[in-house]
């Protein structure tokens, strides 16, 4: 069923609208001054409606600073002013740069996002931050500008592969588990798996939302109740970075979920409750319904991994910031001391992200 909520941002309030087919009805609107910017995926489905866009080919090259030129520049091509609204079709890679271009181009245009990942579509749609490659460096700059409109179609997603229906549960666990005992609880009585439909999908992504709303309005700029999402991010982005990204993010986030669990029990036994039991189990199913990812991990070296975690941007000099359920089962920001003996337990941490999936999801069982 469709529905629809607004986001509460400094920039005013913007609606979310989840609902089957609506790509199709805002590609048919004619009204205003509009610049689409697209997945190269989708490039026909949009040029079919009568529409030219730029095309974004969605690799992680494509949200690199370098390349912001290029986009800014074909921007200013098509004669974006001040008073143009900037429409970007895609996933995380089209949300990134488009935000971004968005956010500075003229010092800044009005944007609507339609995500079409499932990964963007319950997690990184809404809240407007942009994240940024640059160099060797992993999302390093970037802003936070929200959206006027998001247009959530879950529709999209029965043209992704089982690989991407995995991310995108991967990221909307996690939110509804930070969230709270209750979120975790209604996302697994629904079920989800790579093989739901987009209309069982569609409630997962309407739960992950609201779960991901909270947080947003209680801390929009990433200070405090927010930073908590980062969970299994820094172990994600760690590996993403060692595999040259041949481990997709929301894949490696669910790795890196499972990495931090690992630490977690270490630290504190106590941290395995139920719920984190029957979330590390669901994270290990999905873990093992992509194709060629034990092929992938088997090629990343260990200490290349831990010299991109050591380089995150969310540790400071004298401790690492990590993101662990405590003693309640409860997803709370840790500062551990920057110690050979810490690290050292990241590193035992951080090899459990390696192993074959299969043996991952024995562990979780």
């Amino acid at each position: 069923m469709p529905s629809s909520f607004d986001i509460i941002a400094s920039t005013g309030r913007y609606p979310v609208d989840i609902a089957i087919g609506s790509l199709d009805a805002l590609l048919a609107q004619q009204d205003g001054d509009r610049v689409f910017v697209v997945d190269a995926f989708l490039r026909d489905r949009v040029v079919a409606a009568g529409i030219n866009p730029i095309v974004i080919a969605a690799d992680e090259t494509a949200k690199s600073l370098d390349r912001m030129t290029d986009l800014i520049v074909a921007l200013r091509d098509r004669g974006a002013t001040r008073g143009t609204t900037l429409v970007a079709i895609g996933g995380g890679v089209v949300q990134d740069a488009a935000a971004f271009a968005a956010s500075v181009y003229m010092r800044g245009l009005q944007w609507v996002y339609v995500p079409t990942t499932l990964l963007s579509m319950t997690d990184s749609c809404i809240g407007g931050k942009s994240s940024i490659n640059v160099g060797k460096y992993k999302n390093i700059v970037g802003t936070i500008h929200p959206p006027q409109r998001v247009v959530v179609d879950p529709g999209l997603a029965g043209t992704l592969s089982a690989e991407q229906v995995a991310a995108g549960l991967c990221e909307a666990a996690k939110i509804c588990l930070c969230r709270s005992d209750a979120d975790i609880n209604r996302y697994m009585a629904l079920g989800p798996s790579v093989h739901s439909s987009p209309a069982d999908l569609e409630k997962v992504v309407e739960l992950s939302l609201g779960g991901k709303k909270w947080f947003i309005e209680v801390d929009e700029f990433d200070r405090a109740e927010r930073l908590i999402l980062n969970f299994g991010h820094t172990f994600g982005h760690a590996l993403e970075a060692a595999s040259h990204f041949g481990v997709s993010h929301g894949i490696a986030v669910g790795l890196g979920m499972l990495a931090a669990l690992d630490m977690a029990v270490t630290l504190d036994p106590q941290a395995e409750t139920p719920e984190i039991t029957a979330f590390r189990r669901h994270i290990g199913t999905l873990l093992t319904s992509v194709d060629g990812l034990d092929d992938v991990l088997a090629t990343v070296d260990l200490d290349v991994l831990m010299n991109a975690f050591d380089s995150d941007k969310k540790h400071g000099r004298d401790f690492y910031a990590v993101i662990l359920p405590n003693a309640e089962g409860r997803i709370e920001r840790r500062l551990l001391p920057r110690t050979e003996e810490t690290r050292h337990a990241l590193q035992q941490a951080a090899a459990i992200m390696l192993l074959p999936t299969l043996e991952q999801a024995k562990l979780a069982a």
